[in-house]
């Protein structure tokens, strides 16, 4: 089916009255809690920084909806550089939106620190306000089986 220019605006027009309606309608409902889990497993500044970029961009669209989001980054394995004091390239980054966004936490896996700091003979030092889970892996299991849905970085 061939549709016109006209045809495609009106489209769009009722899509976004559409859109509008449905946004009106959540908030005066009662605003869901939108709970998203993701990780970071690599030792990759840019998958980091997609991973933090989606955080926030989360917040900001559930925020223009008048809805709650939770956002927790479990950083494992190799992705515990992102948040180590020493190794991050992300610093001035993760402080940014850990002060600035509310609803945005980062945690570093338990067992991956007592691996780096036996195999480095040293305690490690994580960023500010990064918070520390017993087990990554185990972490993300629990917020999926909890209800928190999964965005893969």
């Amino acid at each position: 089916m061939l549709l016109s220019r006209r045809g495609v605006s009106g489209i769009a027009a009722l899509m976004a009255g559409l859109v509008a309606t449905r946004v009106a309608t959540a908030a005066e409902a009662g605003a869901k809690t939108h709970r998203v889990a993701m990780q970071v497993s690599t030792n990759d500044a840019v998958v980091f920084d997609l991973a933090l970029n989606n955080a926030v961009n989360l917040a900001r669209e559930y925020g223009e909806a008048a809805e709650e989001v939770e956002v927790e980054i479990v950083a494992y394995g190799p992705g515990l550089h992102m948040v180590r004091a020493d190794t991050s390239p992300a610093r001035a980054r993760v402080k940014s939106v850990i002060e600035s966004v509310p609803g945005i936490v980062i945690s570093a896996c338990g067992n991956t620190i007592t691996a780096m700091e036996h195999a480095e003979g040293r305690k490690l030092e994580l960023l500010p306000d990064v918070g520390v889970v017993r087990a990554g892996a185990v972490r993300l299991v629990a917020l999926q089986e909890a209800g928190w849905s999964y965005l893969r970085v």
